[in-house]
């Protein structure tokens, strides 16, 4: 997956937007959802790295299945956070997945109100 496809793939998905909130790191791209984010990147790095939410048990479960490739996040609550390297060692629909995991994540904790905006109870 290239950083353009990263980059449009996290735009996809309702109410999705990029944000550059950090500005001692303005390379930085945070991909939000009600005001929450759900991917944190740095779309130039080499090799990428995205940071996505995941549920805790299956952060393990990943972390082990892909030594190196899935790891704790990166400046991220580990518990809760993956870091990916998304450089062709992963396959893109598995990586696809586990941003689709990191969205629907945090869509689950909006209001109410919130998510049915979205079409997603």
């Amino acid at each position: 997956m290239t950083p353009e496809q990263l980059r449009s793939f996290c735009l996809s998905f309702n109410a999705a937007v990029e944000e550059f909130p950090f500005p001692g790191a303005p390379e930085v791209s945070v991909f939000k959802v009600g005001g929450r984010m759900f991917a944190l990147t740095t779309l130039d790095a080499r090799p990428l790295t995205v940071n996505l939410k995941c549920d805790p048990e299956e952060a393990i479960r990943l972390r082990g299945e892909h030594p190196g490739l899935i790891v704790p996040g990166w400046h991220m609550n580990k518990r809760h956070w993956n870091t990916v390297t998304v450089d062709g060692g992963l396959p893109d629909r598995m990586v696809r997945e586990l941003v689709e995991d990191s969205y629907d994540l945090v869509v689950a904790r909006l209001p109410r109100a919130q998510r049915l905006r979205l079409d997603r109870p």
